[in-house]
């Protein structure tokens, strides 16, 4: 019995030892190790905390080190850097046949994303992204902003015009995630998708699971011993995508159906997205995974920020003001009364709404919808920085931590600050690259729905603090938490927000003569 007790102690120790041992080199010299790391266990217990406070942990060591270099040691995590200066991310987001998604992170992701474009690497991974470059044109984004979105937001603000008349409380989160839901649904997919689908219950339970297997090196044990509910989710989000791709071939195979299956009036989209894949991708199950990872980089993410957004202007109503002062220089013929529903592709650039604008970029800055992203090099090399790599090692940025960063931002980099994007005259002006401020990724591989979340989160803003005064409901359990009670995130791939963002709504202005109607969102 003892023998065993320290056989298993040994080997426990050799585990953790091996995460330390690596043939990392800088000009020669081991690499530095950040705050905190321990004899044997490394960096381990930080990983073991929430994310949150991960997070936090990534953002002291940026300050301690600025953009220098450092090594991490994780039991099961392969030997890894963690890089903060942008000339080392260009490297690796210019290099993507040398740093690739690899077999570490597919690993851990693939019971939720297969064989999809977040998974992808190599000729997998350029046919999904053609399809979608055909899907996110031009021509495709005015129909999302003047012909898609108005009907959907017209139904959120029947919906919250509910909620006034009611008094009840709100989760906005869960408002914005049911918008977003049914605007990629319809878009893309040719289909009327609630986020009351069982689907989306799934995925958030699945997404929320695979960000803990980055984390946790003992994620196996837990998920054999407490897994069932999360293997029935697992099944959930793949029996979706499979139900979308036969639907649409069912509508490709009928002659009575048009190549979307809309009428012309309803949408005149000449290549949906799922279409698109079908077009480009002869195997229906790659096809599936990659209209899941589409519609999960399409919904969550762009719900998730107008989320943060939402709450970073409520916590700051000098701001607030200033994006309602834009917004009357900018629609002077609307009335207070009335709704914003002259918002349109045209007058939600940046050139027309420059502050709201920033008020949205600030936010990314701050609240990054993917916070933490890593790679994997396929062979040795060597970083502007004179880093050495060996094959096999993990690449780590942490966009949180990057957006915080007083050597990129200043030292008011933790403060909201929209102001920061505009010049002396009003005008957006500051210009950060890809590598400075990674939230849509870079390279060849940044992301393909950059215009669209900018347009589509000024939009919808636009329209909401117009119409809407918005009150956040902050529980006790908020106030206790730290001293300036801040809402925190979830454990996620993504950057949701804990327990939603609860609000009262009252209308911003008298209604007039306009009449309000009550209930839920048409779904």
């Amino acid at each position: 019995m003892y023998t065993i007790i320290i056989s298993l102690v040994v080997a426990v120790a050799l585990w953790f030892l091996q995460g330390q041992r690596s043939a990392i080199r800088q000009d020669g010299q081991r690499l530095p190790r950040p705050p905190g790391t321990l004899p044997l266990a490394g960096n381990g217990l930080w990983f073991l905390q929430p994310r949150h406070k991960l997070l936090d942990w990534f953002v002291g060591a940026n300050h301690q080190t600025g953009f220098s270099t450092f090594e991490i040691s994780v039991p099961s995590l392969p030997p890894a850097i963690v890089i903060s200066d942008p000339k080392n991310l260009e490297h690796v987001l210019k290099n993507e046949q040398l740093f690739i998604k690899g077999t570490f992170f597919r690993s851990r992701s693939w019971d939720l994303f297969g064989n999809g474009i977040i998974n992808a690497d190599g000729d997998l991974w350029r046919v999904q992204r053609k399809a979608g470059l055909r899907f996110f044109s031009h021509a495709n984004l005015k129909i999302f902003l003047d012909e898609a979105l108005p009907p959907i937001l017209d139904d959120t603000e029947r919906f919250l015009d509910g909620a006034v008349n009611s008094k009840e409380t709100v989760d906005m989160q869960e408002v914005f995630l049911e918008l977003t839901t049914r605007l990629m649904g319809k878009m893309a997919y040719d289909m009327d998708m609630p986020a009351s689908l069982p689907f989306s219950k799934a995925f958030d339970l699945a997404s929320g699971a695979i960000g803990d297997r980055f984390q946790n090196p003992f994620w196996k044990i837990k998920e054999f011993v407490l897994g069932a509910t999360l293997r029935r989710a697992f099944l959930e989000v793949k029996r979706f995508g499979n139900d979308i791709v036969y639907s649409t071939v069912a509508k490709r195979q009928s002659p009575h159906e048009g190549t979307t299956g809309f009428t012309k009036a309803e949408n005149p989209l000449q290549n949906n997205l799922i279409n698109s894949l079908l077009d480009h991708i002869p195997d229906h199950q790659v096809v599936a995974d990659a209209a899941m990872n589409y519609l999960s980089a399409g919904r969550d993410t762009t719900a998730q920020s107008l989320t943060w957004t939402l709450y970073l202007l409520l916590r700051h109503p000098e701001q607030q003001e200033a994006v309602i002062g834009e917004l009357a220089r900018a629609f002077p013929s609307v009335s207070q009364s009335s709704s914003l529903r002259t918002v349109t592709y045209n007058n939600v650039q940046p050139a027309a709404l420059p502050y709201t604008h920033s008020v949205f970029s600030e936010t990314l800055r701050l609240c990054p919808p993917v916070p933490f992203e890593l790679k994997e090099c396929v062979a040795p090399t060597t970083f502007p920085d004179g880093t050495w790599l060996p094959k096999g090692s993990v690449v780590i940025w942490v966009p949180w931590a990057m957006g915080r960063s007083h050597r990129i931002w200043g030292d008011d980099s933790e403060q909201f600050r929209p102001e920061r994007w505009l010049n002396a005259a009003g005008s957006i002006d500051l210009q950060k690259s890809a590598f400075e401020f990674p939230v849509f990724n870079g390279g060849p591989r940044i992301c393909l729905g950059k215009k669209l979340a900018e347009l589509l989160a000024v939009a919808v803003l636009a329209r909401l603090t117009w119409r809407y005064e918005i009150t956040e409901v902050v529980a006790k359990k908020l106030r206790d938490y730290g001293s300036r009670g801040e809402r925190k995130s979830q454990n996620s791939l993504t950057l949701p927000m804990e327990d939603g963002l609860p609000v009262k709504v009252s209308r911003r202005w008298p209604a007039a003569s306009e009449t309000t109607v009550g209930g839920g969102c048409d779904t």
